[in-house]
């Protein structure tokens, strides 16, 4: 029966390629890639790949504070993509969102007026641009009634795009015991939402917002720093410090980064800052695949054919310090064999490569093609290699 781990076969030119990426001309002897911060928590990824480029602590679980309006953002742009929202539709300020989020609260807000009715797309820049309390709280009412509600629907979703150690238990980011999130966990959120949706990404760029003829400047830090930074959202309370999750650009590689626990804002945009920086100048990108190549072959059951290619989802690239000559070493991993018939364009499993002892980069495999069931003899043939092969 399918269900044990299979390795799959890696392809010759795989291993090659990575060997090469070891012997380019011009690499400096072996030494550690070295980068001190002193932010508590941290993590550098870039966004094409996913390789994480420098962590610390980036598992420990922290407190987002308004950093957690990412999953409210991902979740409500997801919904807009998928036609089950609009930016027309509207949202009633209650007098919780307004009590608890407005100016009366004495944090960060949008200043809707109470019982007014506000559309999805200027709540969205409330909160992404001045990050307003009352606008997230009115929108997680709007599509579950509560905040409390919302994140039970948040904490699925958030789970379904590769969300593992974190929870949200409301809109906002306000102090809650059982509030928990990564950095790492908030940089695969962050690359969500900048690889998922480039255009509604868009408003974390726009410099400043008026509502209720009040104007609030962005407070995203670096998006004047001249680093190419265009997101994504600060945050701040007593228990979390100062954090920061943000994305810049250059030369048409895109850098995620995010900071919290530290004690100033300035502090908060230095160390952010130092990071993309350090990670622009220190790494290159090799690509290793093209979009339509194979990666790798899985083995399949029951099929009219043995094995079936799989590949990722685009090129595929990894990045790689250019101060450090540690060993790549790449596996491919699922969990197999498929059983027949198979479907093209099936998430099957992941390409795991190492730097070192690090693991720096997980990327999606996906079937290359169909595999329609085997003839009676091909499945009877597939059951008997199952059953004295599947032990192993």
């Amino acid at each position: 029966m399918p269900g044990f781990m299979d390795i799959i076969r890696i392809s010759l030119r795989l291993l090659v390629l990575l060997a090469c990426v070891l012997l380019l001309p011009g690499s400096p002897p072996a030494r550690a890639q070295v980068f001190d911060t002193s932010s508590p928590f941290a993590i550098l990824m870039d966004a094409s790949s996913g390789t994480v480029l420098f962590e610390k602590n980036a598992d420990e679980l922290m407190a987002p504070a308004s950093m957690a309006k990412l999953g409210l953002v991902d979740y409500v742009f997801t919904a807009i993509a998928e036609g089950r929202m609009s930016l027309t539709d509207e949202f009633v300020i209650s007098e919780n969102a307004w009590r608890r989020g407005g100016a009366a609260s004495g944090g960060s807000t949008m200043f809707a007026v109470l019982d007014s009715r506000v559309s999805l797309g200027d709540l969205l820049r409330g909160v992404i641009v001045q990050s307003g309390n009352d606008a997230s709280i009115a929108i997680a009412e709007g599509i579950a009634g509560s905040e409390i509600a919302f994140s039970d629907l948040l904490n699925d979703h958030v789970s379904d795009i590769g969300l593992t150690g974190s929870t949200f238990r409301n809109a906002t980011g306000l102090p809650d015991p059982d509030q928990r999130v990564t950095a790492r966990d908030l940089a695969i959120l962050a690359r969500h939402i900048v690889r998922n949706f480039p255009d509604l990404y868009k408003i974390f760029a726009e410099p400043d917002f008026t509502w209720n003829n009040i104007l609030q400047r962005n407070r995203n830090p670096l998006l004047n720093a001249g680093i190419g930074a265009d997101g994504l959202k600060t945050g701040y309370t007593e228990e979390s410090g100062y954090g920061l999750a943000a994305s810049a650009i250059s030369n048409d590689q895109r850098l995620i980064v995010v900071v919290n626990g530290l004690k100033t804002p300035r502090e908060r945009a230095g160390e952010a800052r130092k990071l993309l920086e350090w990670g622009f100048r220190s790494f290159r990108q090799v690509t290793i695949f093209g979009a339509d190549e194979t990666v790798a072959e899985a083995s399949v059951f029951g099929g009219e054919k043995g094995r079936v290619a799989l590949r990722a989802d685009g090129p595929l690239h990894v990045l790689v310090a250019r101060t450090n000559r540690d060993p790549l070493k790449a596996r491919a991993v699922y969990q197999g064999p498929i059983e027949a018939p198979v479907k093209e364009g099936l998430r099957v499993g992941v390409l795991k490569v190492w730097q070192g002892d690090r693991l720096i980069q997980e990327t999606p495999l996906y079937t290359a093609e169909s595999v329609g069931e085997g003839e009676l003899h091909q499945r009877a043939l597939g059951a008997l290699k199952e059953l004295l092969l599947g032990w192993l």
